[in-house]
């Protein structure tokens, strides 16, 4: 018998088809009819492998303007002992949520003007996580457009800050458990190959090959 946050993913999504994009000849008919929330053990593993393993799978957030979706296409690793991660110097007030349970949301404001979202990995006490850098827009295209005040696809979610205004989310989404709706990530698929890279707009350590994205997406931010 499915779970009651399988059922609340396949009701949030079934009902997200308008403004769905086609994409390589198909609609992301997966996210529409499957709907699995991805389970709290997933985001335990290791965060390297977890940062790949999003890669294909989709960000849904509901909220009482619509239902927007995207298609996860890039993103970063930030690890234990790597000074780039926001707990590399332990645990603050505001890193905290990088230190609790793996599968919640740590959402933090950047350059005082923009938020980025994280999906926190790893044991509970490391202070892991991976952040999210760009999306391929699947579905509540009309309200992302509204949302970014911008009418091409690629520009809508191919960026940390732009995936986030595109999504609707917020400080106030900091803490979020992403097992259960409005804020979730649900199994996707993936035949594109992988590639790792370095990642972007850091100053430290950023020679490691911490970023990941897939080879033909149009929508990453930047190759």
């Amino acid at each position: 018998m499915p779970g009651h946050n399988d059922i609340a993913a396949k009701r949030v999504v079934a009902g997200s088809g308008a403004g769905a994009v086609k994409q390589n000849g198909h609609r992301h008919k997966d996210i529409f009819t499957k709907g699995e929330v991805l389970p709290r053990s997933f985001y335990a593993g290791p965060t390297v492998t977890v940062a790949k393993e999003l890669l294909g799978s989709y960000l849904v957030h509901i909220t009482a303007e619509g239902t927007a979706a995207g298609r996860i296409v890039e993103t970063e690793a930030y690890i234990q002992g790597d000074p780039a991660c926001h707990a590399f110097r332990g645990m603050t007030r505001r890193n905290r949520v990088m230190f609790g349970p793996p599968g919640y949301a740590y959402v933090y404001f950047i350059y005082g003007m923009y938020y980025c979202f994280n999906v926190v990995t790893a044991a509970e006490g490391v202070g892991e996580a991976v952040l999210i850098r760009a999306l391929e827009p699947v579905s509540g295209v009309p309200l992302m457009r509204l949302r970014r005040r911008r009418e091409r696809l690629a520009e809508l979610c191919g960026g940390p800050a732009k995936l986030v205004q595109a999504l609707g989310i917020s400080r106030e989404h900091n803490g979020a458990d992403l097992t259960k709706a409005p804020l979730v990530i649900c199994r996707g698929n993936r035949n594109e190959e992988i590639v790792t890279t370095t990642r972007i707009g850091i100053r430290e350590e950023c020679a490691l090959p911490l970023r990941f994205y897939l080879q033909e997406s149009p929508f990453i931010s930047k190759k």
